[in-house]
């Protein structure tokens, strides 16, 4: 039987099986992608932490490099 545009064929009704079986599949699901947000956050903040470390270290470096420099009188 073909459906004519605008035809509604309402959804069969799931078992209680077949909802069991999606409420598993989707927790793990969300659990999978939550498991790889933090993943992808810990390598962010650890990144973004080295790299504050590296711009300290060059900043303090720059001062100190400059207050070691005779200043000329002009």
């Amino acid at each position: 039987m073909t459906k004519t545009p605008h035809e509604y064929e309402p959804p069969k009704p799931m078992t209680t099986a077949e909802r069991n079986a999606r409420k598993a599949f989707r927790q793990i699901d969300a659990e999978k992608a939550m498991s790889e947000h933090e993943k992808a956050q810990r390598a962010f903040h650890k990144n973004r932490e080295r790299l504050k470390a590296e711009r300290l270290a060059r900043e303090a470096a720059a001062a100190q490099a400059d207050q070691s420099k005779p200043k000329s009188k002009a």
